[in-house]
């Protein structure tokens, strides 16, 4: 008998044995048939429940001898094959075999499974009506007692579907990022622990310019303007539109700004504890961040709103001269009207004035006239309302006002911006005189220093509950003894005090203090001198200077 007839028969022993167990002529003894159900001395399962099993299993199972040829297919593969079991029993498994598996896959498949080892991979298969079909296949080697290979059992199923989906979702990948990375804004997929999960061309390019990581500002920056919580999972009606973003770049001279818009995303987690947990169970939250640069807008913008500020500054800046002015006067005039009424208390005593009692009176008059003409023509404080401001944005305003002034000088600013500030309560045009006051009076400082080299340093941070400005120049510093006097009202410790009141320092500390704050000289700079400023996040601010 051949090896093929002898496969055959093996097959319809297979197929009788079924048939028997199925539908058992009558008068069969009882005991024959119990024994294909019982426990083989309780360590092995019925025969019956073995070939029932692998008959009826969902998977495509087909048993081989060492050479491949097919001893035994179940049901599953005759669905899956269009192939039953007559058509391939004693056949080559590599009837299935189609020309589009490369010829180095089945010898990898030969090495593996000759080296008594399970392989697993994918094959090109195709029907018996010739359609081809992607197998994912499993091949594992069955041993005999010596441990040599007797027949191998194969198990797949079609994976055609899962493939096509598969590409279908790598092309719609492939896609999608095509289309971000041609887009002239920054988008990004921010996890809910701040991790980067997608971005695009514009955003490694902004990753490039800023030296940082762009998420972490832009996340920043809407929790201190919107309040925006990255963190606080929310729904994704939670969102955002077009909210306008500063980031500042350290050692850059203007900001960049972004209209930023966003909406929250059901945070992936593949986790197998998630399997069964539904979409409203609170998940974590992703952001699809797109933000389109409006930096060059913004600048035009900015610079019709300098003009304005600077027009408005050179008024406040004249009716401050004026109230510097009248007020030295009045300080000035108060001297001499101290003298004669105590020269008149002297005459009131029975001293001899020699009759200048009248005199001494009528010059009196004059002065307290002159003074209260001086009272009434002193310019009042401006009115101005409060509202929510950035540091960086007026240090940046300042700057560009003072750049004539500060290129006459020679001065070399280093500006040194926090990329993101929370924004605080005050009153713009009061703070801008207070940083005003404090860049003209290190430029003071460095043109009478006489050095070559002239820098001024700006520094901006966030600082237990404070917006710190730090405002540091090269120049000849203050000493101990002069720390305090500085502030004083018409104290002037220049060389050169034609142009200046010694009002500067007073009337910044003055603004400082209107708004919660304070200014600081800092005893141990060396190098130079240094000044902080801290303002709180919220203030009254009431009106001043």
């Amino acid at each position: 008998m051949s090896k093929r007839q002898s496969t055959a028969v093996y097959g319809e022993v297979i197929d009788a044995i079924s048939r028997f167990l199925a539908a058992p002529p009558e008068g069969t003894p009882r005991e024959i048939i119990r024994a294909f159900d019982l426990l083989g001395d309780k360590d092995f399962l019925p025969p019956k429940l073995f070939l029932e099993t692998v008959e009826q299993a969902p998977v495509a199972i087909s048993i081989t001898d060492p050479a491949a040829r097919i001893l035994y297919s179940n049901a599953a593969f005759e669905k899956l094959t269009g192939y039953t079991r007559d058509d391939v029993v004693g056949l080559n498994e590599s009837v299935l075999s189609s020309n589009s598996t490369p010829m180095e896959v089945y010898q990898g498949l030969w090495q593996t499974i000759k080296e008594k080892k399970v392989w697993r991979g994918t094959l090109v298969n195709h029907r018996k009506n010739g359609g081809e079909y992607l197998a994912e296949l499993i091949i594992s080697p069955v041993l005999n007692p010596d441990g040599r290979v007797a027949y191998f059992l194969g198990m797949h199923r079609d994976v055609t579907e899962l493939h096509a989906l598969e590409q279908r979702l790598a092309f719609q990948k492939k896609l999608t990022e095509a289309a971000l990375d041609a887009a002239p804004m920054v988008v990004a997929m921010i996890g809910s622990d701040g991790r980067v999960l997608l971005d695009n061309h514009a955003y490694k390019a902004l990753l490039g310019d800023l030296g940082g990581e762009p998420a972490t500002l832009f996340v920043d920056a809407l929790q201190q303007q919107i309040g925006f919580d990255l963190s606080n999972g929310g729904d994704e009606s939670d969102g955002f539109t077009n909210i306008d973003v500063r980031l500042d770049r350290r050692g850059a001279q203007t900001p960049r700004w972004f209209s930023c818009s966003g909406v929250r995303i059901v945070d992936l987690d593949d986790a197998a504890g998630s399997y069964f947990r539904r979409d409203d169970d609170g998940e974590r939250s992703c952001l699809l961040l797109i933000a389109n640069e409006v930096t060059e807008s913004r600048n035009r913008v900015n610079e019709a709103r300098l003009n304005m500020i600077r027009a408005n500054m050179a008024e406040q800046q004249m009716v401050q001269t004026m109230r510097e002015a009248i007020s030295a006067s009045l300080f000035k005039l108060q001297a001499p009207i101290n003298i004669i009424k105590a020269a008149m208390a002297m005459c009131a005593h029975g001293n001899d004035c020699c009759g200048m009692g009248p005199v001494l009176q009528q010059a009196l008059d004059s002065g307290e006239e002159a003074v209260e003409s001086l009272h009434h023509a002193l310019p009042g404080p401006r009115a101005e309302q409060a509202a929510s401001v950035n540091m960086n944005e007026l240090v940046h305003e300042v700057l560009r006002l003072s750049t004539d002034s500060l290129l006459a000088a020679g001065v070399v600013v280093d500006w040194r911006a926090a990329p993101v500030l929370p924004a605080l309560r005050g009153r713009p045009n009061g703070l801008r005189a207070l940083l005003k006051y404090l860049i003209d009076n290190a430029t003071q400082a460095l043109n009478e220093s006489g050095r070559d080299y002239r820098e001024m340093r700006i520094e901006t941070r966030e600082e237990n509950g404070d917006v710190v400005v730090a405002v540091m120049d090269n120049g000849p510093g203050i000493s101990d003894a002069h720390t305090l006097r500085v502030f004083e009202p018409f104290y002037c410790g220049w060389e050169h005090s034609r142009d200046h009141s010694g009002m500067g320092l007073t009337m910044a500390q003055e603004v400082a203090i209107s708004h919660g704050g304070s200014i600081e000289i800092d005893r141990h700079f060396i190098g130079g001198c240094r000044v902080f400023v801290r303002l709180p996040y919220v203030s009254s601010a009431g009106d001043g200077p």
